[in-house]
């Protein structure tokens, strides 16, 4: 980011005698100083926030998207020390260029389903990759059920309902068995 800096020709007006006019420009000053202050505070939130999801999701960074993990903004902001608002607003519209591509900052925040099979929380973000590989990959003469696609998601270990695979693939805009049939 580029730096920023008072002029110091406002400077010099405080030091002349013409009070009216020292009194503006030190009233101006301070805002600028206020604002100079506030936008690398920012700054400083954005990269430490951005260091803690780098720490939590170094495997989703390195290995790809079946590798997001579950995590929440109140997580990270328990972690940083600060509220959860302050983490929205400082990631709200951010995107970050990775070797993946640009992502939206806000898009790494998840939630996750616990699995029974080893205790572990899974993301919803895999879960959906999952649905969707499964629906891409089935014979579109006989296409799978919410049931079916449950059983295969379940053998995998990720313990979920049919009504979760249901919300899930409505929330991909993915038709139901019957509107994905082919003749």
């Amino acid at each position: 980011m580029p730096k920023r800096t008072i002029n110091s020709t406002y400077k010099n007006i405080i030091m002349k005698e013409d009070k009216e006019a020292a009194d503006y420009v030190k009233d101006k000053l301070d805002s600028a100083v206020f604002l100079i202050k506030s936008i690398q505070h920012r700054k400083s939130t954005i990269y430490r926030v951005l260091e803690k999801i780098l720490e939590l999701q170094r495997d989703y960074f390195d290995y790809g998207n079946d590798y997001l993990k579950p995590m929440t903004l109140k997580e990270v902001a328990e972690s940083l020390d600060m509220h959860e608002s302050t983490i929205s607003r400082a990631i709200r519209d951010k995107y970050i260029y990775t070797s993946r591509g640009t992502i939206k900052i806000k898009n790494l925040f998840t939630t996750g389903i616990c699995t029974f099979s080893n205790g572990e929380n899974v993301s919803v973000t895999i879960i959906k990759n999952y649905i969707r590989d499964i629906i891409n990959g089935e014979d579109k003469k006989k296409p799978l059920s919410d049931q079916a696609i449950c059983n295969l998601i379940n053998e995998k270990g990720m313990n979920i309902s049919r009504r979760t695979v249901a919300k899930y693939r409505e929330e991909l805009e993915i038709k139901s068995s019957k509107g994905r049939k082919r003749f």
